[in-house]
């Protein structure tokens, strides 16, 4: 891998922690910002989601306090995307954790076995 990613995370997270932990066992070089402190942009939002080819919804912190709070799981069907990227950039809080950006892709969240079909090539 040749490119160093770029890894938002929030400190007080378990799951970032077992990610970071995942990818120190590896060897993998990493730039790391705090989520909450570091908000990703919603251009960079925008950016990461046409590149992951996820859907949009997958960028939400959907267990998020902020994320109930707001009643989004019943507003984000009628929002435009633009209206979902501006509302993303407004706090990293509601955006899905850890969020890894690489050369040529996007994970968002956690799960061990697409993180090894990532980085185990």
């Amino acid at each position: 891998m040749s490119k160093k990613l770029t890894v938002y995370c929030y400190p007080k997270c378990s799951t970032c922690k077992k990610a970071l932990d995942y990818l120190n066992e590896k060897g993998i070089t990493y730039d790391l910002h705090d989520i909450k402190t570091q908000n990703p942009t919603a251009e960079q939002l925008r950016e990461w989601h046409t590149m992951s080819k996820l859907p949009l919804k997958k960028f939400f912190n959907t267990s998020g306090m902020i994320y109930k709070e707001q009643g989004l799981k019943e507003k984000l069907p009628s929002m435009s995307q633009e209206e979902q990227y501006a509302l993303l950039g407004t706090d990293g809080m509601l955006v899905k954790r850890p969020l890894v950006i690489g050369a040529d892709f996007v994970l968002t969240g956690f799960r061990k076995a697409e993180w090894d079909a990532k980085f185990d090539r």
